[in-house]
């Protein structure tokens, strides 16, 4: 509560404000408010009460998506256009002045606005379509633009005059959309800046203060998209550039599209999980067109204060942070909101990565905070404050891009960066102090015989172990700090069975641990992933580096028999669960509880038959524009760790999120 404290507009500071991501209710009542900020962001606010101040204005109220209940009485400049533009702006809206309007507000998003989109395209067809020659100038664009819009707003009329101002601010809204979906026009609204770097800045550890994005909903103009022909990307990631673009508006900026989908049945045991949103939030330069940005990455964000180390169910949160092409989105599941959006032009993000570090960041006192690192084809390593809503710092760890990134789970300012450049590297990135200057050091590099493309600590010694797969087989090194020397070559390479003999020449493309012991990897032999025993495998006390040793396989498990690479996998351990997306847009889910048991005990015997899927999660019958598209590649499939939500990443630039019922 907030009420009679005689505030002013510039008395709600959005630094402040914008740390406030989980409240709910706040009251303003009783000052001198004359309108609102447009980034205090609250992304959860449900109830706001402005009653008796001197607003004039409640567009800016679309950055609380989730508002249900406002009450703004006694503010004598609002009129019953701005009860409709509210209505209009605030989807998830029940309560206005203390009245349901939920009937009539489905009324002003849809039948209202379906009538004027009509209304609005017929015009243009009408006077203006046939004034644009087949091979038009910008000046004749800007010209004929300024001409529609001045014409639309006066001639078409629809309702009650009184609410005259709304219908002509609505059809506005319209027609900007119309021409920018149309005639691919840029839509009128305050740009943004682009993040700008210097390619040849020594290593960065002051605070270049750059802002993340905050991104709400806009109404649905896809009826208006023109067809498009989805053509997927190659699946090289390393060489394709980005470049910068325009300046975007706002609008374009805050566009996630969700699609109409029926969802088929799925194969095997139903495990009762349901599509939730289909985003389309990492488009380059915010095109709603853009079908071709690879999306990478995913992990969920731990949840503060709440001995997340020790218990994964306990932390288990329902925001994650994706990334794909320039962007880096944190999503909260549930709603589909995205909460936040990082963007540099030039970059390309292929990994994130979460940790929590105690930092001072005001008064004095210690506090844990939740920090982003997120990297890919520069070779920089992006560290964003998420709760303050900037990136404080970048760490230039590469010459080549980063395939990933992962923090260590005991030392929290550990950071491990896989590249290009044949070498992972250990970095302390230290924490921030009270101003976000910090302080980088590199710790170890592990030299690679090939691009390392995945990494996993072992769960037993994070701090002595580490395990990568590479373009060219599966390496593991001894990454324990006290042994001196700083460079070091890999300690064994294991060798996994091939058509007829043992390999160690193969492209592992998914690892991870399903519990301390078993390692679950995918390799080329198509239709296969293996699950081995990492204790059983690993001979600690051999001496020398660069040994060959045989994987001990416990089990394989039945995949698609495709040759795609880089279709990752991933694990939910506490569920004892296998993830593993393929070429066709379906995610493989393996439920292993009735075999780990088994392959514990001392003498546990490799399973004779290949282990089917528990589930096949088939990609709904999506449509975009009404058409579907036709190649979908799962890049990525990743849970919470308490499996309540599985987060789907394509080839395609669409985010799908499900929940398990």
């Amino acid at each position: 509560s907030l009420s009679k404290l005689q505030l002013k507009t510039g008395d709600l500071d959005p630094r402040l404000f914008s740390r406030l991501r989980h409240l709910q209710k706040l009251d303003l009542s009783d000052n001198l408010l004359d309108k609102f900020p447009n980034s205090l962001t609250l992304p959860d606010l449900r109830v706001l009460n402005c009653n008796n101040n001197k607003l004039e204005d409640v567009t800016a109220l679309k950055q609380f998506p989730l508002l249900e209940e406002l009450t703004y009485e006694n503010n004598v400049y609002l009129t019953l256009n701005d009860d409709y533009k509210v209505m209009f702006l605030l989807e998830n809206l029940r309560l206005l002045n203390g009245k349901d309007i939920t009937k009539l507000a489905n009324h002003v998003r849809r039948v209202n606005s379906r009538k004027l989109t009509s209304k609005v395209t017929a015009h243009w067809e009408k006077f203006f379509r046939d004034q644009l020659p087949e091979k038009y100038t910008a000046e004749q664009v800007k010209s004929i633009k300024k001409k529609f819009l001045k014409s639309v707003q006066t001639n078409v009329v629809y309702g009650p005059s009184s609410l005259s101002e709304f219908t002509r601010w609505r059809v506005k809204m319209i027609a900007e959309e119309f021409l920018a979906y149309s005639l691919g026009l840029e839509l009128n609204s305050d740009t943004e800046p682009e993040e700008k770097m210097d390619e040849n800045e020594e290593e960065s550890t002051e605070s270049p203060r750059e802002p993340a994005e905050d991104v709400a909903q806009v109404g649905d103009f896809s009826s208006y998209i023109s067809n498009v022909t989805v053509t997927p990307s190659k699946r090289k990631r390393n060489h394709s550039k980005s470049s910068s673009g325009n300046k975007r508006s706002k609008t374009q900026a805050n566009t996630e599209e969700e699609a109409a989908l029926n969802p088929r049945k799925s194969s095997h045991e139903d495990v009762s999980a349901e599509p939730l949103h289909f985003l389309q939030c990492h488009s380059k330069g915010n095109s709603r067109e853009d079908f071709k940005t690879q999306l990478w990455s995913c992990v969920f964000e731990p949840v503060l204060d709440s001995g997340a180390r020790k218990d994964p169910i306990v932390s288990s949160s329902r925001t994650v942070a994706t990334c794909g092409g320039e962007s880096v989105c944190l999503i909260d599941c549930e709603t589909g909101t995205v909460l936040k959006k990082y963007k540099v032009a030039t970059e390309e993000f292929f990994s994130v990565a979460w940790t929590t570090l105690t930092m001072v960041i005001s008064d004095s006192r210690k506090k844990a905070h939740n920090i982003l690192a997120a990297a890919g084809r520069r070779g920089i390593v992006k560290l964003i404050h998420v709760a303050a809503d900037f990136c404080y710092g970048e760490i230039k760890a590469h010459k080549k891009p980063i395939a990933t990134v992962c923090f260590s789970p005991t030392q929290e300012t550990h950071l491990f960066t896989a590249s290009y450049d044949k070498r992972i590297a250990l970095w302390d990135i230290g924490i921030p102090d009270s101003g976000y200057n910090f302080t980088a050091s590199q710790l170890l590099v592990l030299e690679t015989a090939s691009v390392p493309l995945r990494i996993a600590l072992v769960p037993t010694c994070p701090e002595q172990y580490l395990l990568a797969g590479c373009e060219d087989g599966c390496f593991a090194w001894n990454i324990k700090l006290d042994k001196g020397q700083k460079s070091r070559p890999f300690e064994a390479i294991f060798q996994f069975p091939d058509e007829e003999s043992m390999t160690t020449s193969h492209r592992v493309d998914g690892l991870a641990f399903l519990n301390d012991d078993v390692v679950v990897s995918k390799s080329s032999k198509p239709g296969c992933i293996y699950l081995w025993s990492w204790s059983r495998s690993f001979d600690a006390k051999g001496k020398g580096c660069q040994r060959t040793m045989s994987a001990v396989i416990l089990a394989e498990l039945e995949w698609s028999t495709t040759d795609m690479s880089y279709l990752t996998l991933s694990t939910c351990p506490a569920r004892e669960y296998v993830f593993c997306g393929d070429e066709k847009g379906s995610v493989w889910m393996y439920n292993l509880a009735s075999h780990t048991a088994a392959w514990g005990s001392a003498k546990g015997k490799r399973s004779e038959r290949r282990i089917s899927p528990t589930q096949i999660l088939k990609w709904p019958e999506l449509r975009v524009n009404g058409e579907q598209p036709p190649e979908i590649l799962v890049n990525n499939v990743v849970t919470d760790p308490a499996f309540t939500y599985l987060v789907v990443l394509t080839s395609v630039n669409i985010t799908a999120i499900w929940k398990k019922s």
